[in-house]
């Protein structure tokens, strides 16, 4: 039955130009950013909500696209009844919104960034429409799992509500209850990228993105020097842990420009990120900054008659290089030459299986 439904509405939106249930389809060509890619996180690491703004194949492609966001689904929620189907929730009977269940990491995205980038393109103060559409399915609504989320979301109205004369109609309840919608529903701009949509996704072209990264030395505890000695090869043994350098040019990394991650040697803390390397021409790995400044330590080093500024690894205490200051200056001006033996690459796609998913965005 569902491959009959998709078959019909598909054969409606290309003779009339109308998505089913009287959605008008646009015709604009799309211009919008890709869904992004985040890591694959198990549930118990994910925060949720579920939101209500009109024709939900809109507010999942929009939804979909902030920076932070793992999952998105579209079905119905707070509703009567179980297992409402398309039929029932366009007739407005049994009560259900048009809502989607955003699943997202809260470590790079809050809630209330959630909300704000939600109202942005919600009309809250619109009674039973959104859009061109109307009915009690499209009324706006956050409905949330968490009792701690509640708060947020009520000073997130308030805030909102100073924009406006008219009372903010949005709900905000406890979750009742949730069904996914059919299959056609889902991901459905993303099947049809001409499809019907309220929302001007566009909006996201300059999403803000400001990640809090914390990166936890306790999970990346220094082995002893013994176990460091069988792990490593003689030449890392005697740049990480006998401060010695290798030669330029011909080592492993000083020419790979591959997505990815650079870590510690010894103890695999995240130091570095593919995004900040550059091709300095010295012939060692140049990076203009760490993942985050405190990933790495300075020390005075007046060996061989110069003057020079040491980077050391926080959890691992090994040498990884110096740092200059004749790097780029559109990107702050700073050269970290790193050895290679004193760090290890993790390939983008070999993060998430290595635990280094929740840096995957930086990157990407």
């Amino acid at each position: 039955m569902r491959g009959v439904l998709v078959g019909i509405c598909l054969l409606v939106i290309a003779i009339t130009g109308t998505a089913c249930g009287g959605r008008e389809a646009s015709h604009r060509e799309s211009a919008s950013p890709p869904a992004v890619k985040t890591v694959t996180m198990s549930d118990a690491e994910l925060s949720e909500i579920y939101l209500a703004g009109g024709c939900f194949w809109g507010v999942e492609a929009y939804m979909t696209r902030i920076h932070g966001v793992q999952d998105v689904t579209s079905g119905y929620a707070n509703g009567d009844g179980e297992n409402p189907t398309y039929e029932d929730v366009i007739r407005g009977d049994r009560g259900f919104a048009e809502t989607v269940h955003v699943k997202y990491d809260s470590k790079q995205v809050s809630l209330a960034k959630l909300l704000d980038y939600f109202f942005r393109v919600v009309d809250p103060t619109s009674v039973n429409k959104q859009g061109n559409d109307r009915g009690l399915q499209y009324r706006s609504g956050v409905y949330y799992t968490s009792p701690e989320d509640a708060q947020i979301i009520e000073q997130a109205v308030a805030q909102e509500q100073e924009k406006y004369d008219q009372p903010i109609v949005t709900e905000v309840l406890p979750l009742q209850n949730y069904y996914l919608a059919e299959e056609y529903h889902q991901d459905y701009l993303e099947k049809n990228p001409n499809g019907y949509c309220h929302i001007d996704l566009s909006i996201l072209d300059k999403q803000e993105i400001d990640i809090d990264i914390d990166i936890d030395p306790a999970q990346y505890p220094r082995p002893t020097d013994a176990l460091l000695k069988e792990r490593l090869t003689k030449e890392q043994y005697a740049v990480a842990v006998n401060n010695d350098t290798e030669h330029a040019f011909s080592n492993e990394y000083w020419d790979l420009y591959e997505p990815g991650l650079y870590v510690d040697i010894a103890t695999g803390e995240p130091l570095f990120s593919s995004q900040d390397k550059y091709d300095s021409g010295c012939g060692w790995p140049s990076f203009t900054k760490p993942i985050v400044p405190e990933v790495v330590t300075y020390a005075e080093d007046k060996s061989f008659g110069l003057e020079r500024t040491e980077v050391r690894s926080r959890s691992g205490d090994i040498h990884l290089g110096h740092v200059f200051d004749d790097g780029p200056a559109d990107r702050g001006g700073k050269r970290y030459c790193i050895n290679s033996a004193s760090i290890r690459f993790v390939p983008l796609d070999k993060m998430a299986e290595e635990n280094y998913g929740y840096l995957l965005s930086l990157v990407e």
